[in-house]
């Protein structure tokens, strides 16, 4: 196969976590393997699959030549740990090889991945630096998870969580706020800040919702029967989230660009200061982000 000197292969729109912005992309499997979230429009383009091992193979080859000083690296699209464990080993063990630099290997994960491989295999993963996984959350409230078609419940995604910390991966869980809407808002904020806790991830991404045309939510956005809450309404679901997460130790952050206000709170010491920033904004004493330049 001839080798790519001008980058990467990359297919379709491309996301990666805030945290990885630094990071080698290495796109390994195109579109996402449950992609049937009714509020994301990210991989509607894409039909899942597993990319080639060869293209794989030419695009690490290709960043051990440009990329070698860079010591992380995340691998695209929505879900590479669905990958068969074979597989996966073969592809962290050819990243080892070829780019001895990259010291921590990211990826998302969902219920699914992480349920389809074992503590063994996941630990397995992790000596061959697998460092980090991010999950997909949104919210732990189990009628908004079924609404929102998840695929799953708030016990089997803090089971799966769970077992992610227990093979010695980082987790990084992703919730969204202003999902439910504004008549279920802060009744989510309180299920999701229990699911938090009962998880105990390292960190915490909250994200606002964008309503994205195409997808089922922005169609129950046209129709009016999806009412997404206000700027206060999201500071205060915000605020009721972090009020009932409790970690043992880890960041809670909505640093994201989709925000209104940017918090890194490292839990549980920074937790009151927090909701003290929540409140301030509340009463206008604190800036928020202008809506253009809010984005996913």
């Amino acid at each position: 196969m001839a080798f790519q000197e001008e980058g990467m292969h990359y297919e379709g729109y491309c996301i990666r976590p805030p945290s990885e912005a630094d990071s080698i992309l290495l796109q390994v499997t195109v579109g996402c393997s449950h992609n049937r979230c009714s509020f994301c429009g990210t991989y509607t383009d894409k039909r899942f699959r597993i990319k080639d091992d060869g293209i794989i193979l030419e695009d690490i080859r290709w960043a051990s030549r440009h990329l070698s000083r860079e010591d992380r690296l995340f691998l695209m699209d929505g879900d590479a740990l669905i990958i068969p464990q074979k597989r996966l080993l073969w592809l962290l063990e050819q990243i080892r090889e070829y780019l001895p630099n990259v010291k921590r290997v990211g990826a998302y994960a969902n219920t699914k991945s992480i349920r389809k491989k074992s503590l063994d295999e996941l630990k397995a993963l992790r000596e061959r630096n697998l460092g980090i996984l991010y999950y997909g959350i949104e919210t732990g409230d189990d009628a908004l998870r079924e609404a929102i078609r998840k695929g799953s419940t708030a016990a089997t995604a803090i089971e799966a969580g769970r077992k992610v910390k227990e093979a010695g991966i980082l987790l990084s869980a992703t919730v969204l706020l202003g999902i439910a809407g504004r008549e279920h808002s802060l009744r989510h904020a309180r299920a999701t800040g229990e699911l938090l806790s009962a998880m105990d991830p390292d960190y915490v991404g909250a994200l606002t919702v964008m309503l994205i045309p195409g997808t089922p939510l922005y169609e129950d956005y046209v129709k009016g029967t999806f009412q997404l809450p206000d700027e206060a309404g999201i500071l205060r679901e915000l605020r009721e989230m972090i009020a009932h997460t409790e970690l043992s130790r880890g960041y809670f952050f909505s640093n994201h660009a989709s925000n209104y206000l940017p918090i890194k709170a490292k839990l549980p010491s920074g937790k009151q200061r927090a909701l003290e920033m929540i409140d301030a904004a509340l009463r206008g004493e604190i800036a928020l982000k202008p809506e253009w330049m809010r984005a996913l």
